[in-house]
């Protein structure tokens, strides 16, 4: 039972990024043609800007997620009650702050980009964009959390298919209107207020919870340790954009979004991998389940990783060609910038490699234990970009982030290995040094095939095929000569899914 929702979880999950990327890139397209480079920059700098109130949500989620999973695994209707009412009451809180950062951010961002645009233009574009995340706190996230600590990830998922897909299709109606882009932000914003409305109606008429009738009297521990850690989490993740705002311009954010998009959308992919999975290792570690979990785990670690690299070392090679092809045309900024590529590629790849150890670390409930590594990260990240921003523009804040994700990638490793898994922090040294010679054979072999002529995207996509098909054969043959019997329980957990 546990692999068939890990499995519908897992293939939902990656439907949802592959509409998601999909989407995520017509739109920028269709935003830098229609309106420009400088509007997509300031677009992109307010949602950055906006996401800093996530720190509260991510600090409160995982940890949320981490009680829920005993009293599920038990049936405990009462508990998660408790959990519930207590994890909304929070939010409520969140979506009340966040009103007061709207107001802060409206007052400040127009004086930062003041010689690009007018103020009242940019106040209207903050409050906009900022309808959907209030709503998402207000709403639907205590229900959400539910939802992928019971192992129904894939109902979530569905939700935010249906309205990606009815998003698209309507900023595309609206552009082709000629809509200003105020009107077409703000129908956007109304349609994924569509999201945690579903997601809280659904849970209540299915799960049977009123939760006006639950007393209030549970205290979440570890709230604060979590708050701690994820917010050090989210200075590191939005400091790239925010400090090249301040000490650059909106054109280098503009350039900065769209490899971002390229990356963040091939992380999103792999991440896809895992679509639940943490909530089936829960379980296991609220039973008690040690030896299952450990085994378990180890299967799951050699197929994300192998899948991982085959899908990044790819897109070390593939991002240049793409983002040239993506950006035919467009003559306001110079989006071809080699250095940044490859340093954006390896930094996001480095992150993408933790997310085994870190999704550990939160179903243990082990947010104090590792707070002073994210703190670390964010600290280290904030220094060394704001140190090189000034000489090498772009590329120093992608230097930046690259030292801090594999600071906080060594400790989650060493962290799981040792209080964890109880196994030698080697077995996850090897793997990196593994990946690393993988990289290197890979490089060489493309560097000695005929070079490809891409002028459009069927000729990036048979380059693509090729690329990918050279990781695949190098990384697989490395992985069965390396894990042998890690090869061998992924056939075996693959089989038994497909046998049930």
């Amino acid at each position: 039972m546990r692999a068939k929702k890990a499995l519908i979880n897992i293939i939902s999950s990656f439907l949802l990024q592959v509409v998601t990327i999909i989407c995520g890139f017509i739109i920028p397209r269709l935003v830098i043609e229609t309106y420009g480079s400088e509007i997509n920059g300031l677009i992109v700098s307010i949602t950055q800007f906006l996401s800093f109130i996530t720190l509260l949500e991510a600090g409160f989620g995982p940890v949320i997620k981490s009680i829920l999973y005993k009293p599920i695994a038990n049936k405990d209707k009462l508990t998660i009650e408790k959990i519930l009412r207590a994890s909304e009451k929070i939010f409520r809180i969140i979506s009340y702050i966040f009103i007061c950062y709207i107001i802060v951010l409206s007052i400040a961002l127009p004086f930062v980009v003041s010689n690009e645009f007018d103020k009242l233009f940019t106040i209207s574009l903050i409050i906009i964009i900022s309808i959907s995340t209030f709503a998402e706190y207000y709403f639907g996230m205590t229900y959400k959390l539910y939802l992928q600590a019971d192992q129904k990830k894939y109902i979530t998922s569905a939700i935010q298919i249906g309205t990606l897909i009815f998003n698209a299709f309507s900023i595309f109606i609206l552009i082709k209107l000629d809509a200003s882009i105020q009107i077409v932000k703000l129908v956007s914003s109304f349609i994924f207020v569509l999201r945690p409305i579903l997601q809280n109606i659904y849970v209540k008429k299915k799960y049977n919870i009123n939760l006006k009738e639950v007393k209030d009297d549970y205290k979440i521990k570890q709230k604060w340790d979590g708050l701690a850690q994820h917010i050090a989490y989210v200075i590191h993740t939005n400091t790239d954009i925010a400090i090249l705002t301040v000490c650059t311009n909106v054109v280098e954010v503009s350039v900065y979004s769209v490899y971002l998009l390229v990356v963040k959308g091939v992380k999103n992919l792999v991440e896809s991998v895992t679509g639940g999975i943490d909530a089936t290792f829960g379980e296991m570690y609220a039973k008690g389940e040690k030896e299952n979990l450990n085994k378990n785990f180890k299967t799951y670690e050699g197929l994300y990783l192998t899948i991982a690299s085959i899908v990044f070392i790819s897109t070390l090679f593939l991002i240049i060609p793409f983002v040239s092809v993506y950006t035919n045309g467009i003559k306001d900024a110079d989006y071809i910038r080699p250095v940044f590529a490859y340093l954006m590629v390896l930094a996001e790849f480095i992150c993408i490699i933790r997310l085994p150890y870190s999704d550990l670390v939160k179903i243990s409930g082990h947010f104090k234990e590792t707070r002073k590594g994210a703190i670390v990260e964010a600290v280290s990240n904030i220094a060394i970009s704001l140190t090189l921003v000034w000489k090498f523009g772009i590329v120093g804040v992608a230097i930046g982030t690259l030292v801090a994700m594999l600071i906080r990638t060594i400790d989650f490793m060493y962290h799981t290995s040792k209080y964890i898994l109880d196994r030698s922090f080697w077995y996850c040294f090897k793997r990196l040094i593994v990946i690393a010679v993988e990289v290197l054979v890979i490089i060489l072999i493309i560097n000695v095939i005929p070079k490809f002529s891409i002028t459009g995207y069927i000729e990036w996509l048979v380059y693509g095929i090729v690329v990918f098909a050279i990781s695949f054969v190098v990384i697989t043959l490395v992985n069965m000569i390396c894990y042998k019997e890690n090869v061998r329980n992924v056939y075996n957990s693959v089989k038994n899914i497909f046998n049930r």
